[in-house]
């Protein structure tokens, strides 16, 4: 059995790893590249494989720089299967769509601008593109096992969003695990990872292998700085992920409401993915911590604003108030207009929940830059720039350490990091090193091994 590394080494972005036996080929992930140019070019180069000799794609979950790349893939002929948990399906129905349509709207606001070096923008994909590959997708739920030649694969419960998993596959006489993104033991919304059988190999990601989440309240960091603000007069602006963090927030919110930690003031989800999100997360209360009651809650303390006049209406408000909005990292979406707007007065603060790759506009804000450039145009940044890390659903290199102690995993099993930036990657290798007997190696980009 062979591993090739297409991408998510050495970054955070673009998971694909191809795994070939004598007679099969699969991929493990099938993300976008994003964040810095040099990388988002890596989406236009041709992938490193025959996709005519593929026979089936295996998804962890379906944040895109672990699902985006699939409506390319199709677009380039791919029509073999796309496996992963059923959830995962529902959320790509809607992520992998939005994709399209984004890169669609921004190849026509460049072009009707004529912002970039490209005459001719093209998006990687469009819209339709993204709703047709959706007719590969195949749903299986976590421990069912399946095939795809003579590979045998099973998903377990990863935590980190819904239907997030980790793939473990057996051929050949070996196992091998692919972690996806893990989330956290004590995570707000979801369920911790369940524990890895014993492996082969293990392939690992390591997103905050440098980094420990703060230990404090994030109920009472949020309502601090929402508080404060809206003492200002201001607006609190919450770029978000649409899957998780975004529903994560809305609970907490309007948790903190209920209890009268924060005054009552509109809440606007200014993000049409992030609104069908939420009800695919209550129609499955099963997956995760939240019960009916407390999703009706969540839905019902805020405003959802589908359609872009709604969105363009928030601008009218002149009482302080909360907007969610995509995307996470700043790199597009709505959230981009109310930066625009809102990002020169100093009453706004704009909260960051999540990770924030290297070269996006967000890790920009956070690092501190004087200005952000957005759609041609540099806007000075006055604003309250705050990062809330306790958020987040990636476990940090702690517990994840935490997880492998309680895995099946023999002392000396082999180990792959992945899905990590330069610095977490070295971080995490060295305490994995000091604290376990794992033979823990950082991946590199392209690299074939050989089990």
């Amino acid at each position: 059995m062979n591993i090739v590394f297409l991408g998510g080494t050495e970054t955070v972005t673009g998971s694909k790893y191809l795994v070939e036996t004598k007679t099969t080929k699969i991929l493990v992930d099938c993300g976008l590249f994003q964040g810095y140019k040099w990388l988002r070019e890596r989406n236009r180069e041709p992938l490193n494989l025959d996709i005519h000799k593929l026979d089936g794609v295996v998804l962890t979950h379906a944040h895109l720089d672990h699902s985006g790349y699939i409506p390319a893939l199709y677009k380039q002929g791919y029509r073999k299967p796309v496996y992963t948990h059923s959830a995962t399906t529902a959320l790509c129905a809607i992520l992998l769509a939005d994709s399209g349509h984004i890169q669609e709207e921004d190849a026509k606001f460049y072009l009707r601008h004529k912002i970039g070096k490209h005459k001719a923008p093209e998006p990687l994909y469009d819209k339709e593109t993204a709703q047709k590959s959706m007719e590969l997708f195949k749903s299986v739920e976590y421990e069912q096992v399946f095939t795809i030649g003579d590979i045998t694969i099973h998903l377990q419960d990863a935590g980190h969003i819904l239907g997030a998993a980790s793939v473990i596959i057996e051929a050949e006489g070996k196992r091998v695990g692919f972690s996806g993104d893990l989330g956290r033991p004590n995570d707000i919304f979801m369920y911790p990872p369940k524990p890895l059988p014993e492996l082969d190999l293990l392939l690992l990601e390591s997103t905050y292998g440098n980094r420990r989440h703060e230990q404090d309240d994030p109920y009472e960091q949020l309502a601090k700085i929402v508080n404060e603000t809206a003492h200002q007069g201001g607006t609190v602006l919450i770029p978000s992920f649409a899957v998780g963090r975004a529903q994560t927030l809305q609970y907490m919110l309007a948790l903190l409401m209920e209890e009268e930690r924060i005054p009552r003031m509109s809440i606007f989800v200014d993000s049409p993915m992030a609104i069908s999100v939420s009800d695919i997360y209550c129609r499955h209360t099963e997956q995760h911590r939240l019960s009916h009651e407390q999703c009706h809650m969540m839905e019902q303390a805020v405003t959802y604003t589908r359609s872009v006049d709604d969105s363009k209406a928030i601008s009218d408000i002149t009482m302080p108030h909360i907007v969610i909005a995509g995307s996470g990292m700043v790199t597009g979406g709505r959230i981009l207009h109310h930066l625009k707007r809102l990002l020169s007065d100093h009453r706004t603060t704009v909260l960051f929940s999540g990770f924030m790759a290297g070269g996006t506009r967000g890790a920009k804000m956070i690092n501190g830059e004087d200005s952000v450039k957005i759609h041609g145009q540099w806007i000075p940044i006055r604003a309250r720039i705050e990062a809330m890390h306790g958020l987040s659903g990636h476990a940090d290199y702690v517990d994840i350490e935490q997880w492998l102690q309680q895995s099946k995993l023999r002392k000396n099993t082999p180990i792959q990091l992945v899905h990590g930036d330069p610095d977490a990657l070295e971080s995490q290798c060295d305490y994995l090193r000091q604290k376990t007997s794992y033979q823990v190696e950082i991946a590199s980009y392209k690299k074939i091994l050989r089990l």
